[in-house]
């Protein structure tokens, strides 16, 4: 079993706090959501997580398996196996959706075969109705948002993480492919038995993506946690109505 273990996180950009007295454990085959208003850190979370150098630690820690990974660049954090699906992922020029997905895997594994690695590649990118010349296209370059998306999620399952960090996965995505993404993301999590953190503002990701746990994210750190009722009662109510004051009960 794997367990990402956050305590008492502080982090700040430019001397601006974002995260404050941050705590969340995550085991494997749990599927945590973090939901929450806009600018109180949930996507800084999941950059600060996967070792993005623009934000600073100032106090607590980050552990995977029992380690110490505040220090570790970014590389080394996947190779540990944890994978970020990013809000808006970058476009690179000059390099092919081939080549960054053969150079990420060959350093993940041992014994690469590329012949098998294309097969795999193309299989994918048909089973998430995308064409399969844009492996030949540079990395995200004129693609659509939901594209970049499914992108993301085939990286996902051919670097075959532990932990996955997924950050707003459904913007960009329309009916069909939301339900696709969502399906997929699932059938991963349960062969797998991974772990999952999940940014999100919407109910539709979660009829597909189940969570055996929500919480509700404001001011930097979480103030109120429950099962997937919670996801009504915020529906229902909004963000404005939980307070720090719920953070105990």
């Amino acid at each position: 079993m794997h367990t990402l273990k956050i305590k008492d996180l502080n982090v700040e950009i430019d001397g601006k706090k974002i995260i404050q007295d941050f705590n969340l454990t995550i085991n494997s085959k749990e599927i945590h959501v973090i939901m929450g208003p806009n600018g109180i850190g949930k996507s800084t979370l999941t950059k600060v997580i996967m070792g993005d150098p623009s934000y600073k630690i100032t106090k607590g820690t980050i552990e995977y398996d029992g380690k110490k990974i505040n220090n570790l660049k970014t590389d080394e954090r996947a190779r540990l196996g944890i994978f970020l699906s990013m809000q808006n992922p970058s476009e690179i020029e000059g390099v092919t959706n081939a080549d960054f997905l053969k150079a990420a895997v060959s350093k993940k594994q041992e014994n690469f075969k590329l012949l098998p690695f294309v097969k795999e590649v193309n299989e994918l990118y048909k089973e998430f109705n995308m064409d399969t010349n844009m492996t030949n296209r540079p990395l995200n370059v004129g693609f659509s948002g939901g594209e970049k998306k499914k992108n993301e999620i085939i990286q996902m399952y051919l670097l075959k993480p532990s932990l996955i960090l997924l950050d707003e996965v459904d913007s960009g995505l329309d009916v069909d492919s939301l339900k696709l993404v969502g399906e997929k993301i699932m059938e991963y999590y349960q062969k797998e038995e991974c772990a999952i953190l999940l940014i999100t503002h919407y109910q539709r990701l979660l009829d597909y993506i189940k969570p055996d746990f929500v919480h509700i994210m404001k001011q930097g750190s979480i103030i109120k946690s429950g099962d997937n009722s919670l996801v009504a009662e915020v529906e229902k109510k909004g963000y404005n109505a939980f307070t720090k004051e719920d953070e105990n009960e």
